[in-house]
């Protein structure tokens, strides 16, 4: 979908969405346009195995077809059923939840109405270019290996608004979401400009009736005319402002204008007119940004990492500074986990952790994002040392929820994971982490949306009622009625090669 990935590694990846099994979570690495997917581990292989094997036989217990049981409530607890077989108990999840349909349903249906503010969602504007995607599933068909793509014009509907849509608000328990961009040197790769959010905000929350999306303001450092755009994109009253430091994400080698946080010259600039027009939150894209990719661009790792990000902080205590995937530098999962069962520490994330200490500050936060997807398939332990790193160091109160979707199809398997996930009792001992507890206890809560909530200053009760009675609520429950049909589809790429 991007620059960063040449012809020839698109041509060894695979289109998610052509996966052949549409488990209910992805059993392999799904990569956006950010990073290069890992192939599939041994591990992974194993938990698709015996999810394929346990959906095929409770299916047939259930009188349904094994991808109508993947879409049950019976279906996610079995995804993470076979996860607890392969990597250990990590997850709330047991076999009677999985064999049980009414168990499993109504486990669902009362978590159903959790309050979860998704703030870093995306879909791709109507005119994108960003068209990698399509020509690898033109291939595919073109090879065979889908007879259904032979011969058909393919496209990116499923990245764009009307799925979106259906899969944010219908097909997870999200309430209230952010639709993010990332700019590019070429006008026309923007994901969406600032004026296509705001349009995309305005036609949302009209149709629903209440404020479920929210909107950033991509600014961008350096370029020519950057403080003029900047105050187009604050004109359009959004809620926060995102910026890359690397400059251009989708195409690196063309990133003429990297950015440092600290920049006084620069950056605060741009700080000081977010401020005047009433911005307090200036989310930052950083890490993703493996070893593999500094060799092709060593000149940006600096500002990919988080050494930019306590001074910004503590000189402009006015602001919020959310800190996107935690500045994750993804690694391999299994180079992650050896890092941290050496040293107790994840590249990056223990650096953003230790900022409130070492700068005296309390205005930085986490965000997961892709990070959490990635490692909760790759990976589960990783994905536990995370959020334990992230608790431990800036505090439950400052670790906020994104899942970076649509890359990774609907974000409820997301959800769910971090629903039922527990950091390991050996792993809680050695580190001092703090158990995550259940999965509406006061932790995950104020993950999932309090923390949310108040950075954007947003009544919960308030909205919630609002949501409750808006149509988006009332349509939701006829296509629950009639029978849910979530995709179970990912919409990144995935690497075939054997792990």
């Amino acid at each position: 979908m991007t620059g960063l990935l040449s012809d020839r590694e698109i041509a060894d990846l695979t289109p998610a969405e052509l996966a052949p099994h549409r488990t209910p979570i992805p059993t392999q690495a799904v990569s956006s346009d950010e990073f290069w997917p890992a192939p599939q581990t041994p591990a992974q292989a194993e938990v698709e195995a015996r999810l394929l094997a346990m959906g095929e036989e409770l299916a047939k217990k259930q009188g349904l077809s094994r991808r109508r049981f993947f879409q049950t409530a019976s279906g996610m607890a079995a995804a993470f059923v076979a996860m607890n077989q392969v990597y250990g108990g990590l997850f709330d999840a047991t076999p009677a939840e999985a064999q049980t349909p009414e168990q499993a349903a109504a486990r669902a249906a009362g978590l159903a109405d959790q309050f979860i503010m998704d703030m870093h969602t995306h879909f791709l504007r109507d005119d994108t270019r960003l068209t990698g995607f399509v020509a690898m599933r033109q291939s595919v068909g073109r090879a065979g290996w889908n007879k259904d793509l032979a011969g058909k014009e393919q496209t990116i509907e499923d990245l764009k608004f009307a799925n979106y849509k259906k899969e944010l608000f219908f097909d997870s328990d999200t309430k209230i979401a952010l639709i993010s961009s990332a700019p590019s040197e070429i006008p026309q790769d923007w994901f969406l400009t600032n004026e296509q959010m705001a349009e995309a905000r305005t036609r949302i929350n009209g149709e629903a009736g209440a404020r479920r999306l929210f909107t950033h303001a991509i600014f961008t450092p350096g370029r020519p005319g950057w403080l003029d755009d900047l105050d187009a994109a604050l004109a359009l009253k959004p809620e926060s402002t995102k910026g890359y430091t690397v400059g251009d994400n989708t195409h690196k080698d063309l990133a003429k204008y990297p950015w440092r946080m600290d920049d006084e010259k620069t950056t605060y600039r741009g700080y000081e007119k977010m401020v005047a027009a009433g911005i307090k939150n200036v989310c930052v894209h950083k890490g993703l940004f493996s070893p593999s990719v500094e060799k092709q661009f060593p000149h940006l790792v600096a500002y990919a990492d988080v050494r930019d990000v306590g001074k910004a902080a503590k000189d402009w205590p006015q602001l919020n500074f959310i800190i996107y995937h935690a500045g994750y530098r993804n690694a391999d999962p299994a180079s992650s986990l050896a890092e941290f069962e050496r040293t107790g520490r994840l590249e990056w994330v223990s650096d953003l952790a230790e900022v409130p200490e070492k700068f005296g500050v309390t205005n930085v936060y986490g965000d997961l994002g892709q990070i959490f997807a990635s490692t909760l398939v790759a990976q589960p332990r990783v994905c536990a040392a995370i959020m334990g790193i992230l608790i431990k160091g800036l505090g439950e109160s400052r670790v906020t929820w994104g899942t970076d979707a649509l890359w990774t199809g609907s974000p409820q398997w997301q959800i769910e994971g971090l629903r039922r996930l527990e950091i390991p009792e050996d792993m809680q001992k050695k580190h001092g982490f703090a158990p995550l507890g259940g999965p509406d206890g006061p932790v995950k809560t104020a993950i999932f949306g309090d923390n949310n909530a108040r950075l954007y200053n947003v009544d919960k009760a308030a909205l919630s009622a609002a949501i409750r009675a808006d149509r988006y609520t009332q349509q939701k429950r006829a296509y629950l009625e009639q029978g849910a049909d979530p995709s179970n589809l990912r919409y990144g790429y995935i690497n075939r090669a054997r792990g």
